[in-house]
Order: structure tokens, then C-alpha cells, then sequence
């Protein structure tokens, strides 16, 4: 029997950041990764679906998506919409 090695994402991840152009871009993400994550945990901690986000917010479950996957730049009126929705508060800052 073939033993099988599991390979995990942060294995993959802790690999692929060995590469300079790779390193650059995940930086890059890291503000739209963040914004993703904490919609998500938010929405989930509600126990909502991408659908109940985006009626309360006005919006399609298309755009909640795009936002969660980090495939979209929402306006400041949208973050705002969402974070009243998600009863949470937004904050923005520059360092």
C-alpha cells in the first residue's frame, strides 16, 4: 500500500512565498484578503448566505461574491451598506 503524504496550504503557501513575484502579489492582496475574511467570519457568525447579505444590503448575491473572492472593488457606500447589514462597524485607515 502507497503511502500518501497530505500536503497542506500553508506547506503550499510557505513554497510558493520563496517566489519574488508571487511574495508581491500576495502582499499586494493582503488588504482585499483581510476585507474578504472578515465578511465572511461576519456574515457566517449571523449565520446569513451570500443571497441574505445581498437582500439586506441591496445588492446582488453576485457582488457578495465577487467581494468574498476578492474579485471586486467595492465603493465605500458598499462597505458601509454591508457593515450596517452585518450590524458591525467599518473602519478604514491609512499607515
Amino acid at each position: 500500500m502507497k503511502i500518501r503524504k497530505e500536503y497542506t496550504l500553508r506547506e503550499d503557501l510557505q513554497k510558493r512565498l520563496k517566489d519574488a513575484e508571487f511574495k508581491k502579489a500576495w502582499k499586494e492582496s493582503e488588504v482585499e484578503y483581510r476585507l474578504s475574511k472578515q465578511i465572511i467570519e461576519a456574515r457566517l457568525k449571523q449565520d446569513l448566505s451570500q443571497r441574505d447579505l445581498a437582500k439586506k444590503v441591496e445588492t446582488t448575491q453576485a457582488v457578495i461574491s465577487r467581494i468574498e473572492t476578492m474579485s471586486a472593488n467595492p465603493s465605500i457606500g458598499l462597505l458601509k451598506r454591508i457593515s450596517r447589514a452585518l450590524k458591525t462597524p467599518l473602519q478604514l485607515q491609512i499607515n
